[in-house]
């Protein structure tokens, strides 16, 4: 994998960590590599800073100019500087103790014009508001979502993702009974992705009904999910009309969790891939002798059907190891794909090590992963260490309509997630 080796990247970091000086040191870097083939973007700038950046979740609101709209803040003039955003009408407004209305992805279609956020949702009374991922969640959550007319300055539409036809609130989706089981976002990779075609695609997760009527979790891992691509169709009043592609299932032993938070891609001949988390550990597996992999399927039909899971790989047929934790498909304006997610040199345990973050090139005809494109963004260091574990993940990437560039914001997480600080990387396309 190209990129800096652990002992460098420290150096570089004390030498130049936050400025332009780090992508030529990359860069220099790369170039005397033996490899051929250079990273698909090269950094040019990196920002860390203790308050979370504006630019986390967040998307163009309108058709031209900087107006950026994320969940926290938003901003007048292209992320130069950020206002909180407030909600009109506040989605939790009003609600019993215990609900929940969690804005998890966002994008805006750009046929209508219109901004779409899906929300996970609990409706839970007495619930604590400070429990993270409450054990109950994984028989109650549910999607709903929301529209905005003016670049998200009001809303509307706010209601359940119910499929057409014999559903409702308490059976949205088929195979899911709300209070059994449940469908949720499990990441901020769990984009909507708007086809060619026009309609609105939600990778999303399920939890599966077991013979017993309770939660399956056949190889006794932390959870158990399977997924499922919501696609919606906009109504003449501005609303979505929901369908399903069918259930796509994991081999839980091969994979313990089942298949998690989904990302997707619609390539330029209307082919979609779709990328997902998996794991190993679990009761099944208590020594972590499974692979830790990324598994992969494809559509050809608009997202309707799904090819079988299976380890997605580089275009050399050699699969990679990667921890449990998300990943997200990026495309940009130019047509290229980006994969960024975290890979490891040796398999992993579970969700660890999340380290490090990477970026790569798919290649458009096989849809896998060009190995020696790969960039490393991110990894621990000395003084890392000392802050006890870090993770990084939960990151999102948005593309600068001034200047074409990447923009990469994720919090380094430190002590398993008690403590924080975040970074901005800006990054440019290297090559044609």
């Amino acid at each position: 994998m190209n990129g800096p080796c652990p002992e460098i990247t420290r150096r570089i970091r004390h030498r130049a960590w936050g400025g332009v000086g780090l992508g030529v040191l990359l860069g220099a870097l790369v170039a005397r590599s033996a490899v051929a083939v250079e990273p698909c973007l090269r950094i040019t700038s990196r920002v860390v800073t203790t308050n979370r950046p504006g630019y986390l979740a967040a998307v163009y609101a309108e058709p031209q100019g900087g107006r950026l709209f994320g969940f926290n803040a938003v901003s007048a003039d292209n992320g130069r500087s950020w206002r909180p955003q407030v909600w009109q009408p506040d989605p939790a407004a009003a609600l019993p103790h215990g609900y929940r209305r969690e804005p998890v992805t966002a994008v805006r279609d750009p046929r209508t014009d219109r901004l779409l956020v899906l929300f996970n949702s609990l409706d839970t009374p007495g619930l604590d508001p400070a429990a993270v991922e409450p054990p109950i969640a994984q028989e109650t959550y549910y999607l709903r979502y929301r529209v905005s007319a003016d670049g998200g300055r009001t809303w509307y539409a706010d209601e359940p993702v119910i499929q057409a036809g014999d559903y409702h609130a308490q059976h949205p989706v088929a195979g899911v009974w709300i209070g059994t089981n449940a469908i949720y976002l499990g990441d901020v990779g769990c984009l909507p992705v708007i086809t060619q075609a026009g309609e609105v695609l939600v990778p999303a997760q399920v939890t599966v009904i077991g013979a017993d009527g309770q939660l399956a979790n056949p190889a006794g891992g932390y959870t158990y999910t399977e997924v499922v691509v919501l696609i919606g169709t906009w109504t003449g009043e501005g609303r979505l009309r929901w369908t399903a592609s069918a259930q796509v299932r994991g081999d839980a032993f091969r994979t313990t969790r089942g298949l998690l938070e989904p990302t997707l891609v619609e390539f330029a001949d209307g082919r979609l891939l779709m990328v997902m988390r998996g794991s190993n550990g679990g009761k099944s597996d208590p020594k972590f002798a499974l692979p830790s992999r990324k598994w992969f399927c494809l559509s050809a039909d608009g997202g309707r059907t799904w090819s079988e899971p299976d380890v997605w790989t580089c275009t050399d047929g050699a699969p990679f190891f990667s921890p449990s934790s998300m990943s997200t498909l990026f495309k940009h304006s130019s047509g290229r794909v980006f994969w960024m997610g975290n890979w490891s040199a040796t398999n992993c345990e579970g969700n660890l090590p999340r380290w490090p973050l990477v970026i790569g090139e798919v290649e458009p005809r096989s849809r896998k992963l060009v190995r020696d494109t790969l960039l490393t963004l991110d990894t621990q260091r000395s003084e890392d260490e000392a802050r006890g574990r870090l993770d990084l993940s939960h990151f999102t990437l948005l593309e600068d309509r001034e200047t074409g560039e990447i923009i990469v914001c994720y919090p380094r997480a430190h002590h398993a997630y008690q403590s924080y600080e975040w970074a901005t990387v800006r990054l440019a396309l290297s090559r044609p």
